[in-house]
């Protein structure tokens, strides 16, 4: 079977309600594009319909899905997707496409043009952020910001987007690196990009908040604070450096 162009990796936990008004959106427009493409949804656990729901949409050679038993939290979600793929491209998308789909081909450019890996950016002067967050999320996002800054990944805006494209071959080396689970994986994603010496492009894109979040404003910053330092520990014990690390701070971020 001939690999796609494209592989869309979606992570989604009790994603069914949503996906009955994503995914037509998604459907129309994947089918309008020129290239080849697979649809990798990993359902985290979820209890409701997520798994069965894109079969009501797409058919059975367009899409897969990978059930895990628990919930583990999107980033063992978007790295089990992307061990799945089979696109010589991938896109991790959010299941809410608070991104509009059409907003890859920016990224598509940007690839092109060199960069090993594009990321949506809502925080760019030429950003275009339709629907805008509340204003304590708003600070909350640019005090993380910070602290990404001084500890971690150097020189972008917007490292939490949940919009990132690269080429498979050039990340198949650096995912199964990566050690958290939850809130901060984008975090480390990019500072081992980085640490390697890959070229990371931010990407103005329109971007519109959609309610019914999952961060938990007055808990889920400390996880996000305590990622950043795991980063930072591990990278201090050389587990960014192998191809095969120790995975000890893996379940519970």
């Amino acid at each position: 079977m001939t690999a796609p162009f494209l592989s869309l990796v979606i992570p989604a936990y009790n994603e069914a309600k949503r996906f009955q008004k994503t995914l037509p959106i998604l459907r129309d427009y994947l089918a309008s594009q020129n290239y080849s493409w697979e649809l990798v949804i990993v359902d985290d656990g979820s209890v409701d319909e997520t798994a069965i729901t894109p079969g009501k949409f797409f058919n059975e050679e367009e899409y897969r899905i990978v059930r895990l038993s628990s919930n583990r939290g999107k980033g063992y979600a978007v790295r089990t997707g992307v061990a799945e793929a089979r696109g010589k491209r991938v896109l991790i998308s959010d299941a809410d496409l608070s991104t509009p789909l059409k907003e890859m081909n920016k990224l598509f450019d940007a690839l092109e043009d060199g960069a090993d890996i594009a990321i949506g950016s809502r925080s760019l002067a030429d950003s275009n952020v339709v629907v805008r967050q509340r204003w304590y999320r708003q600070g909350m996002g640019r005090f993380f910001n910070k602290m990404v800054q001084t500890l971690t990944v150097k020189g972008l805006i917007d490292t939490q987007c949940g919009f990132k494209c690269f080429d498979l071959e050039k990340f198949q080396s650096i995912f199964p690196l990566m050690t958290i689970d939850r809130f901060s994986f984008d975090v480390e994603l990019l500072f081992i990009a980085q640490k390697k010496g890959m070229t990371i492009k931010e990407i103005p894109v329109e971007w519109h908040h959609v309610e019914a979040s999952r961060v938990r404003i007055w808990i889920d910053p400390v996880y996000m604070f305590l990622g950043l330092l795991k980063i930072r520990l591990n990278d201090w014990r050389g587990l960014y450096d192998g191809s095969n690390p120790e995975k000890s701070f893996s379940s519970n971020d």
